[in-house]
């Protein structure tokens, strides 16, 4: 990327954006941002692709990403990063007219609507798998097929046409359509680690032996500061948060509210908890998504001197 290219960031456009918004709004971000509504599996695709820089998703589709073993070239990007620190909160939805399922329990075996493979709602398939006991020692799926939908508005339709049994989307963006009786909530499920993080392009990052304060790309190191500024903004304007929020996405005003007491993003959005990574690795890798031995090791899916915290 030219020095003078600005940063092509890719985001989710939902609720957890606002900091990202009052970053470039108020404190001169020079992006251009980049949005994927299918989440972060395609903004994997889209790294690897040389088509974003920075991408900000969630931290189970970033590691699941770099720990398979069928991970190509240097994996593309690395984890640079933490945007929220507390866990997501996975709702469980199948269609408003399906009386065959009535609980968790009977999702065992049933067709799992995803975004695409290696997303966030394929990883969190897994987990909730291992966690109900439906994972079996031969390694056969815990689902009859995972059927890969794009998009919120896909998974929606196909719950209710029975192209898919249930799908895993974050509560508060469901929650709208539970109301409106679009799709019927069967349970959640939280990640076990905090839910989002910043990863950057390879190509943006110091190479491996050279010092991290020395050679990082300084476009990355003004994005940390202006997304500080973004969150301390946020934090201190919630009635404009919540304007926005239930004027230019897809939220109620009291939805939004409740939001903003359950979520706490970084103050300090450089560097990533070792501790964590290793964490979300050990239980992807109990759950099946990821193998013993394959792919990059948590050390190295960080990079070293770029506020890693390491234990």
């Amino acid at each position: 990327m030219s020095s003078q290219q600005a940063l092509r960031i890719g985001f989710v456009p939902e609720h957890f954006s606002t900091p990202l918004y009052f970053a470039q709004k108020y404190f001169g971000l020079s992006a251009t941002l980049v949005p994927f509504p299918s989440g972060t599996g395609h903004m994997i695709t889209a790294l690897r692709a040389g088509e974003i820089d920075i991408g900000i998703g969630l931290t189970e589709a970033w590691v699941a990403g770099l720990g398979k073993e069928d991970i190509p070239g240097d994996g593309g990007y690395r984890i640079v990063g933490t945007y929220v620190e507390t866990p997501l909160c996975w709702a469980i939805s199948t269609g408003a007219e399906r009386p065959d399922i009535t609980s968790v329990a009977s999702l065992k075996g049933s067709k799992i609507g995803i975004s695409r493979y290696g997303s966030g709602s394929q990883v969190m398939g897994y987990v909730l798998a291992d966690q109900q006991g439906w994972l079996s020692s031969s390694g056969s799926s815990p689902y009859a097929d995972f059927v890969v939908l794009q998009n919120f508005a896909n998974l929606r339709k196909a719950v209710n046409d029975g192209t898919a049994d249930f799908f895993m989307w974050e509560h508060f963006t469901s929650k709208r359509y539970y109301d409106s009786g679009e799709i019927r909530r069967v349970g959640e499920i939280y990640t076990p680690w905090s839910s989002w993080k910043i990863v950057a392009s390879t190509a943006l990052l110091p190479k491996a032996g050279t010092d991290a304060d020395q050679n990082s790309d300084p476009q990355l190191m003004d994005l940390f500061r202006k997304l500080d500024e973004g969150v301390r903004y946020f934090a201190d304007h919630q009635d404009e948060a919540v304007k926005y929020i239930s004027t230019e996405l897809d939220y109620s005003e009291a939805d939004a509210r409740e939001w903003l007491r359950t979520v706490r993003f970084a103050t300090k959005t450089e560097g990533v908890d070792l501790k964590v990574i290793r964490s979300c690795v050990d239980i992807l890798k109990k759950a099946g998504v990821l193998v013993e031995g394959k792919g990059l090791l948590p050390e190295s899916m960080l990079v070293g001197g770029l506020g890693a915290q390491f234990p």
